[in-house]
């Protein structure tokens, strides 16, 4: 067994030498957790004990129920994730870091630095400016350069790039790694537009990153669907989450020899090309009137509308069918043939019954939209000023019943 030090990061770059020791196998098992006002504090994870010989790093994450996952990732996985991005980007480089190292995300960039023996830099916490970027990647000496990014932080540098220098910087990178959530067709084509090179990505915690690009696995990925879910196999795979075996026995199967994680996401397998399309979170999915209506689905057709860009669509309980979809929005778009849209793509039970407007869509640290918070502003919203949905009143009377049936 190995000991864990769960500490704080401040200074990425300190970080980074305490992970070179972890990886390295000189120091301890490393725990990265978040800076700042409503951060839990290392002392809090005293508990938590020792790990197995060959894990380096253990990242925090929280799962659909909140509960904190904490996966936890050998020396092996990470290296191998980090050679394959490279193999797949056409070689090492200098990596920017825009992201939190108590991510995989960011942990990954730097991770692919150690392997690359480059420095990287590092943005300063806080608000992501798109000029502190700029002036930023213009410091990058190598000749191969990547950053990693979510979604949000590409749209507002693309938002920001009628600055010629900006733009400029932008084109300079050879590749800028995209992912942590779903990433909408028109942000990555306004990225080629503009001769930007996007790498869309596709992975988590526990495939120690990205292992996915642009649909196709790297390295020595495997990737199939079971039931409609996606299921990955590699080199890659964690060891499991630490003190919680019933959680790992579920998520990592062994079969014939080979080990495979099961993630959560609906998805395809092109069987001509093998390339993997992600379709969304299985347990995003609402019971509506006794259809199954996947939100992730509704989502991507909303923001498909003009205006409706960066809007989440939650599930809203409903007294006569059960759940219904709601989209929430930041700001005034018209919102007229929103509906109708969704309904002629996936069908009535989809079909939004409102459109709840609020002052901004709020975050969390990662980037991603806070869906709870969200879900919650929505219906306190609603009980404040509910407002029934006519084309879901006649669909109950044109079904002849005045309820979801759920035997259906």
């Amino acid at each position: 067994m190995r000991p864990l030090r769960v500490l704080t990061p401040e200074h990425a770059l300190d970080f980074l030498a305490v992970l070179r020791d972890a990886l390295a196998g000189s120091g301890p098992a490393v725990l990265p957790v978040p800076v700042g006002v409503g951060a839990v504090k290392p002392a809090a994870r005293t508990h938590l004990g020792e790990v197995p010989k060959r894990v380096a790093v253990v990242i925090e994450t929280s799962g659909s129920t909140g509960v904190p996952k904490r996966v936890m990732l050998a020396t092996n996985a990470l290296l191998a994730g980090a050679a394959a991005s490279a193999v797949a980007l056409g070689g090492a480089g200098q990596w920017l870091l825009a992201l939190p190292v108590h991510y995989i995300a960011g942990v990954q960039v730097l991770v692919r630095s150690i392997a690359a023996e480059t420095t990287p830099l590092v943005l300063p916490p806080g608000h992501f400016d798109p000029q502190n970027f700029r002036r930023l990647a213009e410091a990058m000496t190598e000749p191969l350069r990547y950053t990693a990014l979510v979604p949000v932080q590409l749209a507002r540098l693309l938002d920001a790039a009628d600055d010629p220098a900006l733009l400029a910087v932008l084109r300079r990178f050879t590749a800028i790694l995209v992912g942590g959530q779903m990433i909408q067709p028109g942000l990555i084509a306004r990225a080629a537009e503009l001769d930007v090179r996007v790498v869309r990505t596709y992975g988590s915690s526990e495939t120690a990153g990205g292992c996915v690009y642009n649909g196709v696995p790297i390295g020595d990925t495997r990737a199939r669907v079971v039931g409609g879910q996606l299921e990955l196999s590699g080199t890659v795979l964690a060891e499991g989450y630490l003190n919680d075996e019933a959680r790992s026995t579920d998520r990592f199967l062994l079969e014939h020899g080979v080990r495979w994680y099961r993630t959560g996401d609906l998805g395809e397998i092109d069987p001509q090309t093998g390339r993997v399309t992600v379709l969304g979170r299985a347990d995003n999915v609402i019971i509506s009137g006794g259809v199954k209506v996947s939100l992730d689905a509704v989502e991507r057709i909303v923001r498909a509308h003009p205006g409706f860009e960066q809007a989440v669509v939650v599930g809203a309980d409903d007294e006569n069918w059960g759940q219904v979809p709601v989209v929430v929005v930041a700001g005034g778009a018209a919102d007229a043939g929103l509906a109708a849209s969704v309904e002629v793509v996936l069908g009535r039970a989809a079909r939004p019954t409102r459109v709840v407007r609020v002052r901004e869509i709020v975050l969390l640290a990662s980037g991603k939209p806070d869906r709870r918070a969200l879900a919650v502003a929505a219906a306190s919203l609603a009980q404040a000023s509910p407002a029934p949905d006519s084309t879901m009143g006649a669909w109950h009377k044109e079904l002849g019943r005045s309820g979801p049936n759920n035997n259906d």
